[in-house]
């Protein structure tokens, strides 16, 4: 796949999960009761906006690495601080879900994500192109995102 068509569906498919998550919280205003369950509809919601944004700064840039190298510099600083407060809000909370147990790979992927934006050049050691190393880095995160979705939605089900 060429790798501007992955950065525009990957935009498009996050932007969607962006607004399909919209419509869930919408109609769950007791999500927003209480501090645990807004930050974790907010970090859901952040989990697919900031791999949207990502992929659309990767589109926009194009043969600009100045552009597409500071929207993921900047995206990763805020996904690792976003989902830092998120783990320790968690952690607090006893939470046993198979997401929760493991988010800590969740600011190590952002993390990586930073590294290959501030050193490009690392991706050539895996015979990849930097836009293709980042772009399997957002598969994983919106993977994440979807994982941390469906465990919220499953745990406030059973909460009910």
């Amino acid at each position: 796949m060429d790798i501007n068509t992955f950065y525009a569906v990957t935009a498009a498919t996050s932007f969607t999960l962006v607004g399909l998550w919209w419509s869930v919280v919408k109609d769950k205003p007791e999500w927003f009761k209480d501090e645990r369950s807004s930050r974790m509809a907010s970090g859901v919601y952040s989990s697919f906006l900031i791999p949207a944004l990502m992929s659309l700064g990767a589109q926009v840039g194009g043969d600009s690495r100045v552009i597409w190298k500071g929207v993921f510099i900047f995206a990763a600083l805020a996904g690792i601080t976003f989902s830092t407060k998120l783990i320790k809000l968690t952690r607090l909370t006893s939470p046993n879900g198979p997401f929760s147990k493991n988010s800590w790979v969740v600011p190590i992927l952002y993390f990586v994500v930073l590294v290959f934006a501030i050193f490009p050049g690392f991706a050539g050691l895996l015979g990849l192109l930097p836009l293709q190393v980042e772009g399997m880095l957002l598969c994983l995160l919106i993977l994440c995102g979807h994982l941390m979705s469906w465990e919220f939605i499953s745990a406030s089900a059973r909460n009910s």
